[in-house]
């Protein structure tokens, strides 16, 4: 937020990217928010990085309008960098087909991971498997990532028409 462009060679520096297709409206990601802010805290000192991205169309879904993206970034202070993929090219790209939807590179910039945040997306207090925490450490420990790897669960992206 804040009107900046990134791109990919703006995090080499770090061992580990984390890509996430995030917005506002949908509860998949309103559920698992706290638990995004609280990992990028946890790994602030580390050699990780954070990104959000939200591929939403905003016409029927105003939330995830820019203006109020921005606000919600600012008032839950995520302090990674939340961007806005206006053409949807990016989650094209990506292959991204949901809210939450995470991408896991390691420092070579490979997919390591491409998964869910953890096992309950819903409550909490019943998680008993970190899966991305767990491809962070891994990756962090020049280690590869588990295999078996379970998709996040999500509202769909919402396309523009045409």
């Amino acid at each position: 937020m804040g009107g900046n462009q990134y791109s990919l060679s703006d995090f080499t520096d770090k061992k580990v990217l984390v890509i996430m297709f995030i917005c506002n409206h949908c509860p998949y990601v309103q559920a698992i928010e706290n638990r995004i802010i609280q990992l990028q805290r946890d790994y602030a000192n580390q050699s990780v990085q954070l990104v959000g991205i939200c591929s939403n169309d905003p016409t029927d879904y105003p939330d995830d309008s820019p203006e109020n993206l921005k606000k919600r970034w600012q008032a839950k202070d995520y302090r990674f960098p939340y961007l806005i993929d206006e053409c949807q090219d990016i989650a094209r790209a990506y292959g991204a087909v949901c809210t939450p939807d995470i991408f896991v590179y390691d420092a070579h910039r490979k997919l390591a991971y491409h998964g869910q945040l953890d096992n309950n997306w819903k409550e909490p207090a019943k998680v008993t498997r970190h899966d991305l925490r767990e491809a962070i450490d891994s990756l962090l420990n020049d280690q590869k990532p588990f295999e078996n790897q379970t998709p996040s669960m999500g509202c769909s992206i919402k396309w523009r028409r045409g």
